[in-house]
């Protein structure tokens, strides 16, 4: 089938809490899912979360997807990395990071967002490899300078893997150069051919997809799915993602009405074919044809992100997680 690396994120389940995050790490490693992922913005601290989730479900591949990098050193990442996988040594560790929004690393977290965010990345994920190393690493940058940082956590053969969240193309390619994985976002199906495509151009980075799905009544969900999309299409890079993917008409309206302070009008932007390819709602079958799709368009390792909608959140995810399980297929 071409889903049994496929991956759990947590990241659309932030609001339930960190011990929500402990159960659903326990259910993925039961339906034989690969690894475990974690967002991070104002909610569960990431490298906290995934050492718990770690603790509770063994065997388990542990992943940020993604970390705002400005939040965070390349040599505190590193640190944290290298703790998860001396902890578990025989499973990946995936350290994804991007460059995130002027929202959630400036306006929420205080820290200057760059007007150069191809040269911070490349920056970024040069020294993070270099620290991982073990080496001792002398670095001298114009976003990043280091002098005589040497990793003090000892590692094995395994050592974490970097991951980039990528949209546009000069990113996805600078993944494919830099990093040893990709991972996309907030794209239909038939988006990610274009996508790894762009990646090629830079290198072989495998390719990674957070795939939103869930099980409910569209109707259930529907208004919760144009929030969803509102506040991407909002953001530049995700704007500019969504015109890419064929939904050019929909961005220019909904950011025409919230310029305009028109939410409601923005929120009805948000086409009904817009959410039906990106945040899938059915029932089980919907998931796990949702997952295959993405393996189709060229995805190495689907992530699911299962959708908290309907009359009972929690529960209609895990009914996708278990849905997707890989060893029920």
């Amino acid at each position: 089938m071409g889903t049994e690396r496929a991956g759990v994120t947590f990241a659309s389940l932030m609001g339930l809490g960190p011990q929500a995050a402990v159960d659903t790490a326990r259910l993925a490693a039961e339906c034989g899912y690969q690894s475990f992922w974690v967002a991070e913005t104002t909610g569960p601290e990431a490298f906290a979360t995934l050492a718990a989730a770690g603790a509770a479900a063994p065997g388990l591949g542990l992943g940020t997807g993604v970390l705002a990098l400005q939040l965070r050193t390349p040599m505190v990442v590193a640190m944290a990395g290298a703790t998860l996988q001396a902890l578990h040594p025989d499973q990946d560790v995936l350290l994804g990071v991007g460059i995130s929004s002027p929202v959630v690393a400036g306006r929420w977290h205080g820290q200057p967002y760059t007007d150069q965010p191809l040269s911070q990345v490349r920056e970024y994920l040069t020294l993070l490899r270099m620290c991982l190393s073990g080496e001792k690493v002398d670095f001298a940058g114009d976003h990043y300078q280091v002098k005589g940082f040497r990793l003090g956590v000892k590692l094995g053969e395994r050592r974490p893997k970097i991951i980039l969240g990528a949209l546009n193309p000069k990113m996805l390619a600078l993944g494919g150069e830099l990093a040893d994985g990709v991972l996309l976002n907030y794209l239909p199906a038939h988006h990610v051919p274009w996508s790894v495509e762009q990646v090629r151009k830079g290198g072989d980075a495998e390719i990674y997809a957070y795939v939103h799905a869930g099980i409910c009544e569209r109707e259930e969900g529907i208004d919760l799915a144009r929030r969803d999309l509102f506040s991407y299409a909002v953001v530049d890079s995700y704007a500019r993602n969504f015109e890419r993917a064929g939904y050019g008409d929909e961005v220019a309206a909904i950011r025409e009405a919230h310029a305009a302070g028109d939410r409601e009008g923005a929120l009805r932007a948000v086409s009904d074919r817009m959410v039906d390819e990106i945040d899938v709602m059915g029932d089980a079958d919907t998931v796990v044809a949702t997952m295959q799709a993405y393996v189709d368009g060229g995805v190495d390792v689907p992530v699911l992100m299962p959708l908290p909608w309907g009359a009972n959140r929690r529960e209609s995810a895990m009914d996708a997680i278990r849905a997707a399980a890989p060893q029920g297929r």
